[in-house]
């Protein structure tokens, strides 16, 4: 029985034995692997990148740094993918866009006279922004200058071959080209790319234009955050003056966090795209609204015509076109005030091994509830997204609703021009202009009589326009109503023409839409009244004269 217990005894002490070592040898084994893993990645992380090929500033090819950066590549491509949200994004169909002005006719209406009014498409992702630009009827059928380049293109080597090696100076020539002839220097002037020549490196010239690019907002060789666009540099030194800092240079002075706001402000805002003058940032009084209408009215052409962006062709109103002023809503929001980055919504940093990459597909971050928002916002993902949609949808409204009061001011309008067109006078001075006009165009004459007849019409419509904006402009009371237009117009167009439908700075976006209603409707009561105190036949008298 003894000798029983005994052999008993020292089997289990030897099977203890056998799972110390066993136990020992696995715990070595995940304790070895354990550090191995961190070394990988601290490895991973005292090497962010591998630099395998030469890029310059020169480089605005996104491939080849695609080949040092492949994390980021392979996201940024993705810009090329349709995305929709419910209030933005790519309708229509793979080739273009949906038309905003055949689902808003307002809009149309409100730009009639602009080229906005032929042809005005939801946005597409950064890989489109400049073939969509190429194709667009208010490229393709009006004159545009080649300051549009600016923010749809990887410009820079650009502006340094036409200034001599000075981008300010090539920056400036583009405003006297043609869309045109500077597409056409854009592709000529093309990218440096490495090229593997035998055993050697060297940067290959490759001629063709790109998009946004890495250089834009990259330095290639410490790849540090930097803007690069002589309109955002200019306009963020003129803002920082008008708050007292003087000489403000954002790749000298702006924080890290700021560029991550900085680098997208560089083609997100509003600006002056015109041929008249080189293109201007108007920040000089701030970035609200009325901060920036101000400079407008203070602002005067070269020529020292005051400042506007065209003549509406029905009410003859002077008006100004907002762009896409991201930038400047964002920074009235609570976002902005808190410190949240641009890049941290639309560029969220997401986890790959040990580092931390920013997500270079730029999009909406409704499509990345998870990273965008979840990051900073410990909420269910639908009561986010319920959240963002009631916002949209209330600014939605009010945007449509200013839409009903533009087309109301321009019907009161409408019946004010027509009596001072009834007027014999007028219709003679407005003929005898358009004649005088076309006699100057040699290739009138060479055209067919009815091609003559569809002309001459054409350019009387035109100049009856700039007769009835003058006539307008010198009666007080008329001017009053385009007072309001201007002023309506542009805060509806400010919000209109933005792309986050208000949600960057909600309560600001519902008070600019707000004063835009009330002045519509001033100025539709204002119109409604001069006619009733005229009868339209003072009108036509006060014309006369």
């Amino acid at each position: 029985m003894s000798e029983t217990n005994g052999k008993s005894r020292l089997h289990m002490g030897r099977l203890s034995f056998v799972l110390v070592v066993v136990g020992t040898a696995v715990a070595a084994a995940l304790i070895t692997g354990l550090l191995v893993n961190i070394f990988e990645r601290q490895q991973e992380a005292k090497d962010p990148f591998l630099k395998l090929v030469q890029v310059t500033e020169d480089t605005t090819d996104p491939e080849p740094w695609g080949v040092n950066f492949p994390r980021q590549y392979d996201t940024y491509l993705k810009t090329a993918t349709s995305t929709r949200t419910r209030f933005g994004g790519h309708g229509g169909s793979e080739a273009l866009p949906e038309e905003k002005i055949e689902r808003d006719p307002w809009l149309k209406r409100m730009f009639l006279g602009y080229a906005f009014s032929i042809d005005y498409r939801d946005r597409r992702g950064h890989a489109f922004m400049l073939y969509d630009q190429e194709v667009t009827e208010r490229v393709t059928k009006r004159p545009q200058p080649g300051s549009c380049l600016h923010c749809h293109s990887s410009v820079m080597p650009m502006y340094r071959e036409l200034g001599g090696g000075d981008a300010m100076k090539g920056f400036e020539k583009t405003a006297s080209m043609t869309y045109q002839e500077a597409n056409a220097i854009l592709k000529k002037v093309g990218s440096k790319n490495p090229h593997a020549d035998g055993k050697a490196m060297t940067m290959k010239h490759v001629e063709g234009a790109h998009p946004v690019s890495c250089v834009d907002c990259h330095d290639p060789d410490t790849m540090k955050l930097r803007v690069t666009r002589p309109g955002f540099i200019n306009g963020v030194k003129a803002l920082m003056a008008s708050q007292g800092k003087k000489d403000f240079d954002p790749n000298k002075h702006a924080t890290r966090q700021e560029m991550r706001s900085y680098v997208c402000a560089q083609c997100h805002v509003e600006y002056y795209c015109g041929p008249k003058m080189t293109l201007t940032f108007p920040w000089h009084n701030g970035l609200r609204v009325e901060e920036i209408e101000k400079t407008y009215d203070e602002m005067k052409f070269p020529s020292g015509e005051k400042f506007n962006d065209w003549t509406h062709a029905e009410s003859g109103v002077k008006l100004y076109k907002a762009q896409h002023p991201e930038f400047e809503l964002w920074s009235q929001g609570t976002h902005a005030k808190a410190g949240v980055a641009c890049a941290d919504c639309h560029m969220p940093y997401e986890r790959q091994g040990a580092m931390k990459v920013s997500d270079h597909w730029v999009r909406s971050p409704l499509l990345n509830i998870q990273r965008a928002c979840q990051t900073c916002h410990n909420v269910d993902q639908d009561e986010l997204k319920g959240r963002v949609d009631r916002i949209q949808q209330r600014n939605f409204d009010l945007l449509q609703r200013g839409g009903k009061a533009i087309v109301d001011l321009l019907d009161a309008v409408k019946p004010l021009r027509a009596a001072f067109e009834k007027d014999a006078a007028n219709l003679a001075k407005a003929e005898a202009k358009a004649k005088e006009t076309l006699a100057k165009d040699a290739k009138f004459a060479t055209l067919p009589v009815e091609e003559q007849n569809k002309k001459l019409a054409e350019t009387i419509k035109a100049t009856f326009t700039g007769l009835w904006s003058d006539h307008m402009y010198a009666d007080e009371k008329l001017k009053a109503i385009a007072d309001m237009q201007r002023k309506a117009q542009w805060r509806l167009d400010f919000v209109a023409a933005e792309n986050s439908m208000g949600f960057h700075a909600p309560q600001e976006a519902a008070r600019i839409l707000g004063e835009a209603i009330d002045y519509a409707r001033q100025g539709q009561t204002l119109a409604v009244q001069y006619r009733a105190n005229s009868g339209g036949a003072a009108t036509t008298q006060s014309a006369s004269k």
